[in-house]
């Protein structure tokens, strides 16, 4: 039998951050939008309630904010990389899923960007 999963969700996060491989951009905040599926660290809150016993929402994503802000990203591959390595070992995480997207970064293109699975 396989053990059920709880999946927490933070979709939507608006980002600005300094990233690409081209100059013009590396001296360039930039607006990215992030979607974030996280595997629940533990099944502890869905019995409790408490919120001593969740992961904390804010707490991720103002973790992530100060990550966006504090680093320059050569490319999207990378920043995923980084959000889905600080989701899992600061937050406890056992997987995560990353879907990174610059808006408007090309003629015509509404959104390109990259999604992993850690």
């Amino acid at each position: 039998m396989t053990e059920p999963r709880s999946t927490l969700f933070i979709h939507d996060l608006r980002l600005t951050t300094r990233i690409g491989v081209y100059s013009w951009e590396a001296h360039m905040d930039q607006v990215v939008r992030l979607d974030l599926d996280i595997g629940a660290p533990s099944p502890k809150p869905f019995e409790s309630g408490r919120l001593d016993d969740a992961l904390d929402y804010a707490a991720v994503v103002a973790r992530i904010k100060a990550y966006a802000d504090a680093h320059g990203h050569p490319l999207l591959e990378r920043f995923a990389q980084g959000i889905a390595d600080l989701v899992r070992t600061e937050f406890g995480a056992p997987w995560v899923r990353v879907r990174v997207a610059k808006l408007g970064a090309l003629p015509g293109v509404r959104e390109i960007g990259v999604e992993i699975v850690r």
